[in-house]
């Protein structure tokens, strides 16, 4: 495992940190068993970094859990976030805060962020209600170790949130799809005269390792067989000296052990001039196909009338990097067009709760629109209805 300095506390902090959202799970729960198998494994072989938050259901709960039972809460960083999207006002800190460490059975952490602040208003408040002085008493109680914040937003307002106040670190969403969104490398590189960057969604939510168009596999496999998709991805970013980790959201144990091999190499300035063209011909393609940024973070779900959001989104992509069957077979199966519980574009009205909590800050309903008009022309919708009538008189004729 390589290492890099947090030169603010002299933290030697893993290249690869482990992205506590997208545990694995078994029947939507988390898989304790297997989790407690990775984190484990993760810690044998020197990861020391692991990102949770209180809106990642469960994730707090089982973490703490696993490194209470085992002993290890001493041998790692834990980094969590303050829910700022649900705070109405300064007796929430506390609320927020004390549940998080209940969760994490710990009594301090060591990486506390405000979660997605998205621009210098939104900090503003917070200040109003007391934030800095709230933070001060926690860090001298010895409860918060590092403060900091996770961004989505543009890169205008990072740096004036940057500049507003002494932080000790600050998480970004960077990868190589990616270079100029939001805070970008200009941010990135800003940031880092001050403070660690950790670096979220190098694979853009598993987009650059499993949802990349064949051709664009074929330019890495022609390049260099033996690296994966995701491979190039974490590369390209432990490429850059200013990321100080790169969280990567491992679901099983193949994934982890694929990247705590190419942690063993990660350094900067580790590519070659010729993996930068690899790099460029790639984008190339993965620019014409890829239509919607849409992460998969799922932060805009539950829909109030049921549409499955990231799904709609993600079927819309295949449809154009690997073809419109397989990505009207995606649809289909995204949105339960079998089932009595269907989750169509169609159901939408337009009420905008999604685009509220998107921290893309994607135009959902615009978004959703195209999809509709792509994956749902005139024969799906009448077929979509036919199927409809007959589920329910199926349904009709079990409750008789």
């Amino acid at each position: 495992m390589q290492y890099r300095l947090d030169v603010k506390t002299g933290n030697k902090l893993s290249v690869l940190g482990f992205g506590c959202m997208r545990f694995p799970k078994n029947l939507g729960k988390i898989d304790m068993r297997k989790t407690e198998d990775m984190v484990l494994r993760a810690i044998e072989t020197g990861v020391n970094y692991f990102d949770t938050a209180w809106v990642y259901g469960g994730s707090e709960e089982v973490l703490g859990t696993i490194l209470e039972k085992n002993k290890l809460r001493e041998k790692v960083y834990i980094a969590t976030k303050l829910p700022v999207v649900y705070l109405k006002g300064r007796e929430d800190f506390d609320k927020y805060f004390n549940q998080t460490l209940e969760r994490l059975r710990t009594d301090y952490i060591d990486y506390y962020l405000m979660h997605m602040l998205t621009d210098m208003d939104l900090w503003e408040k917070l200040k109003k209600w007391g934030i800095v002085e709230w933070i001060a008493e926690k860090k001298r109680q010895g409860k918060i170790r590092q403060i900091g914040f996770s961004y989505h937003g543009n890169l205008n307002e990072f740096l004036k949130i940057i500049d507003d106040y002494p932080w000790e670190l600050c998480q970004i969403q960077y990868n190589y799809s990616d270079e100029n969104f939001q805070a970008g490398v200009t941010g990135l590189r800003k940031a880092a005269e001050k403070m660690p960057v950790i670096i979220m969604e190098p694979l853009l939510g598993g987009k650059l390792a499993n949802g990349l168009p064949k051709a664009a596999v074929e330019i890495f496999k022609e390049a260099k067989p033996e690296l994966t998709p995701a491979g190039w991805g974490l590369n390209w970013v432990w490429n850059q000296k200013e990321a100080a980790v790169v969280l990567s959201g491992m679901s099983d144990i193949v994934q982890l052990e694929e990247n705590l091999r190419l942690a063993e190499d990660a350094k900067p300035e580790m590519l070659s001039g010729a993996d930068r063209e690899t790099y460029r011909k790639v984008l190339d393609v993965f620019n014409a196909s890829y239509k919607i940024h849409c992460t998969g973070c799922n932060y805009c779900m539950p829909c109030p009338k049921g549409v499955n959001i990231s799904g709609c989104f993600a079927a819309y992509n295949t449809s154009y990097s690997m073809g419109f069957m397989v990505g009207m077979q995606q649809f289909a199966t995204s949105t339960a067009l079998t089932s009595d519980k269907w989750s169509s574009p169609g159901l939408c009205v337009k009420c905008g709760k999604c685009e509220g909590h998107c921290p893309q800050h994607l135009p959902i309903i615009k978004n959703l629109g195209l999809v509709r008009r792509r994956l749902e022309p005139f024969w799906f919708r009448a077929v979509e209805g036919i199927v409809r009538a007959l589920l329910g008189r199926k349904k009709v004729r079990k409750e008789a």
